[in-house]
């Protein structure tokens, strides 16, 4: 059964490697039935409001420069404060994250925990790399999926002394491959589901915290002053 999804890959890359692992994503969320993708540089994305808001997943993806995310792709995620965030344009989307560094740790999952925060504070399901350990046996090597042993999002290893022409290697693309269909394959099964259950999927509440308590309870007003729409004074 087919389920039609959009997916959106945004990302950054600062030396051609994390694009790289861009591209392996998206190719591995194409190769879903029924998905369709869009690779988007974050530089790019003020522009491209229209195609992110609509989508059902997206996977997130920049190198790890000094223990996170590069400023580059910071740039995106405040920008999406003004509209995205505030009206909660991309609540009960799908999301996942990747990263790339040039050392095996290089506290890359800093990286994906900044990334699955901001889908958090999006108020978006996160999706996890869903890969055991990788090259940590006797018999295993190098070309295993996971090679690294990352389980929040995929980090890949690219050699800073290698062009994205050859780093970073075959086993981090293949491993970027399935997290991009599992993504796909999550976000079709939750808009089935969706179907199934009648629940269409709606935004999140917009505006602060004083607009989520539907009893009132904790929201206390002057009759004095000015309320928000809806809201009912004390």
């Amino acid at each position: 059964m087919s389920v039609p999804v959009k997916v959106v890959v945004v990302y950054h890359s600062g030396y051609g490697h994390t694009v790289k692992i861009a591209e392996a994503v998206a190719r591995g969320a194409a190769a879903a039935n029924g998905a369709s993708v869009t690779l988007i540089a974050a530089d790019e994305a003020p522009h491209r409001w229209d195609v992110l808001d609509d989508a059902d997943a997206i996977i997130m993806g920049a190198p790890t420069y000094m223990g996170s995310l590069s400023a580059q792709f910071k740039a995106f995620m405040d920008a999406t404060s003004n509209l995205q965030y505030v009206e909660k344009r991309w609540a009960g989307k799908v999301a996942a994250g990747f990263t790339n560094g040039a050392s095996r740790g290089g506290d890359k999952q800093n990286s994906l925990v900044q990334l699955m925060t901001f889908a958090a504070q999006h108020q978006m399901h996160w999706v996890n790399l869903g890969l055991n350990y990788g090259n940590n046996r006797s018999y295993t090597n190098e070309e295993i999926l996971n090679r690294d042993s990352y389980t929040l999002g995929m980090a890949g290893q690219a050699d800073m002394d290698q062009s994205g022409e050859v780093a970073p290697p075959r086993s981090d693309l293949r491993t970027a491959e399935f997290l991009g269909r599992r993504v796909a394959e999550v976000a079709q099964e939750l808009a089935a589901g969706r179907v199934a259950l009648g629940r269409p999927a709606n935004r999140g509440v917009s505006g602060g915290a004083d607009s989520q308590d539907p009893e009132r309870r904790g929201v206390l007003i002057p009759k004095d002053a000015t309320v928000p729409s809806g809201l009912v004074t004390a």
